[in-house]
């Protein structure tokens, strides 16, 4: 890519979009200011309502004599074919465009990329200058929607890593992109029927191994304690006065309600999928109970503390131990039925869902 670039694409309402590339874009930004473009909140220039398209040839000209080359896509304006697709998809789905001007900007996308296909290389190796994101607010998903590196058509489709979850790029759970056609019915059943069900298995996936670990967590280090209660001395080998004793329960209480608050984020949403009588063991269903009255209660002892509440150290620690105690002894029973509990499959688009043009593009990313 030229060390400054002009894209133009066209939009379907605002006409001649333009967006400025490269490592000089300052420079490019320049010559569409100088021309009268105007630069709305995404970053994507435009031109003025009263503007005409002598405007583009000034903006040749003038980019020309500050060595800015100017390029014309042959997609369409990515913001239209993101929506495009939002429309088609179940649920109501918000859209934004994302402008990846100076080429290290994409970088910040890599974190926050949940994927294990080609969306995720793509961000690494190839030059992403702008996406859009899709963003289902009643789920929390939100997808990038980027056009195929080295393709004239087709596009990517991913996923960035759900809330609470910041695993990205190569997380063995992470679901694999796909890649979409130009056209908006076919896309969006591929993304309804294909993506989003892997997209919500993967979350699901990654939820329960991430509840296994932090139970895992509380076992080892309530292990440890007991060892040292039983023994009657501290790590180091001295004897184990009550005042230490007391000191031990208290670091050992702190550390697990810290590996606590991981199951108290993440075991709702699998709890509620939990149907313990259409599993092989329904007599699990009065541990899952359990199990979720501990839960409320914890989940109200961690809203009080973030509110400021007048919790004691001690206080909460008596409050925060029956919850833990609980779940290490029904963790395995939840775990178990969480993993025969397959996740909520969002209704599959029509097979004679209209096929309007998509020539969209998938992205997310950070404004600019």
């Amino acid at each position: 890519m030229a060390e400054a670039q002009i894209i133009l694409a066209h939009a379907r309402e605002s006409g001649i979009m333009a967006i400025a590339q490269g490592e000089e874009h300052k420079r490019a930004r320049s010559v569409l200011a100088e021309t009268g473009f105007r630069r709305d909140d995404d970053g994507v220039y435009h031109l003025p309502v009263d503007g005409t398209e002598t405007m583009v040839a000034d903006l040749v000209a003038c980019a020309k004599r500050h060595r800015v080359t100017v390029h014309t896509s042959g997609r369409r304006f990515i913001g239209d074919a993101a929506r495009d697709l939002a429309s088609q998809l179940p649920g109501r789905w918000r859209t934004s465009v994302q402008i990846y001007s100076h080429p290290s900007w994409q970088e910040d996308l890599v974190p926050w990329i949940w994927d294990s296909g080609e969306l995720g290389r793509a961000i690494q190796s190839e030059r992403i200058p702008y996406a859009a994101t899709l963003r289902d607010a009643e789920h929390g998903t939100t997808l990038l929607f980027v056009e195929r590196p080295g393709h004239e058509l087709g596009y990517l489709v991913g996923a960035f890593a759900p809330e609470g979850l910041d695993e990205g790029y190569a997380d063995p759970h992470a679901p694999r992109s796909i890649v979409v056609p130009p056209f908006s019915g076919r896309a969006a059943r591929a993304v309804a029927d294909r993506f989003l069900p892997a997209y919500e298995q993967a979350v699901h996936a990654r939820r329960t191994a991430v509840i296994a670990a932090a139970l895992e967590s509380i076992r080892a280090d309530y292990g440890a304690w007991q060892a040292v209660v039983a023994s009657g001395r501290s790590s180091d080998a001295a004897p184990l006065r009550v005042a230490a004793l007391g000191a031990a329960s208290e670091e050992f209480l702190d550390n697990s309600w810290r590996s606590f608050l991981t199951v108290v984020d993440h075991a709702p949403p699998l709890m509620v999928r939990c149907r313990p009588a259409s599993s092989p063991w329904p007599a699990d269903a009065e541990t899952l109970s359990r199990l979720a009255d501990t839960m409320i209660a914890a989940e109200g002892l961690g809203v009080g503390m973030a509110l400021g509440g007048s919790v004691t150290p001690r206080e909460r620690r008596a409050r925060a131990w029956p919850a833990i105690e609980t779940w290490l002894a029904g963790g395995e029973t939840f775990l178990r039925q969480a993993r025969v509990s397959a996740p909520h499959r969002r209704p599959a688009l029509p097979v004679s869902a209209p096929i309007r043009s998509l020539a969209a593009g998938h992205c997310a990313g950070r404004n600019r």
